[in-house]
């Protein structure tokens, strides 16, 4: 092979590596099959003459050829400020906090505990959905029972002057029970009553995400603080619970019965009070 022909190969070779083909053979010679004589006129590449491939005349097998073409392949190009589409929808897309109003949906027509018997209403809770603070008594009485309304009997109007006296609007707050359903007699909610009836509560205090949270006596304060101490010794102080603060007091109808203690009321809400205003300032 003289040195032309094999600089028009070489050309030819380095034309198809151009186009992307890496992997180039030379194919074996076959028993009695000649090569193409060294005179032969070889295709001269785009490289040396013009940008499109002289095509190779069908009658001459070609000494070198691609493996084989790889399948092209479509792909989409992210700019910076595109992302894949997964990646996008779980950036984008945070933990939907749920309303009071799919709770009440969940709770439904509860019977998830034996309260539910003597019951007239279910008493969820009122007020505020976005208030800063919330006050969580022990479960319905009488009154509350009849109307399905929270603290609307004697105890609410005690706790309707404790807000008066603090400049505090009852429309601005949210009140709710550890129980929804009236306990026979207004006895304690038992065990496992608060234990059917609490993941709601807990829920609610979740979705409404107050600043300061009340608990109403011992049975409050023992479901969402854990305090087994007697509200006497703990009233008034202030617990860490969930990014908010919280704080337990007498109940109401506590004072109802002992007028003299009435001045904790007064006390722990005056503190209430304060912390909200610190919250302003």
């Amino acid at each position: 092979m003289d040195a032309q022909t094999k600089q028009q190969i070489a050309d030819w070779l380095s034309f198809f590596r151009d186009l992307g083909f890496e992997d180039l053979y030379r194919r074996p010679q076959a028993a009695g099959v000649q090569l193409p004589p060294p005179q032969m006129k070889m295709p001269v590449p785009p490289a040396a003459a013009q940008a499109a491939a002289v095509p190779v005349a069908s009658s001459v097998t070609p000494l070198v050829a691609p493996r084989l073409a790889a399948p092209a392949i479509t792909t989409k190009t992210l700019s910076l400020f595109d992302a894949p589409e997964t990646l996008s929808a779980a950036s984008s897309s945070t933990e939907k906090m749920e309303t009071l109003e799919e709770i009440s949906t969940d709770l439904g027509d509860c019977r998830r505990c034996k309260l539910w018997k003597g019951r007239k209403h279910i008493v969820f809770g009122q007020g505020n959905p976005r208030a800063e603070l919330i006050f969580i008594g022990e479960g319905p009485g009488a009154d509350e029972d009849e109307q399905g309304l929270p603290f609307v009997g004697r105890a609410g109007q005690l706790l309707n002057k404790m807000l008066q006296l603090v400049q505090i609007n009852r429309e601005d707050v949210y009140i709710c029970n550890v129980v929804k359903c009236r306990p026979p007699g207004n006895r304690t909610p038992e065990s496992d009553e608060i234990a059917a009836c609490s993941p709601f509560l807990f829920r609610q205090i979740d979705a409404i995400r107050p600043r300061i949270i009340c608990c109403l006596g011992a049975p409050a304060a023992r479901t969402v603080l854990g305090i087994k101490e007697g509200i006497t010794k703990v009233h008034g102080q202030f617990f860490d619970y969930r990014g908010a603060k919280a704080m337990a007091t007498v109940h109401p109808a506590y004072v109802l019965r002992n007028p003299r203690e009435e001045v904790i009321l007064r006390d722990d809400f005056a503190k209430i009070r304060d912390f909200l205003r610190s919250l302003i300032n």
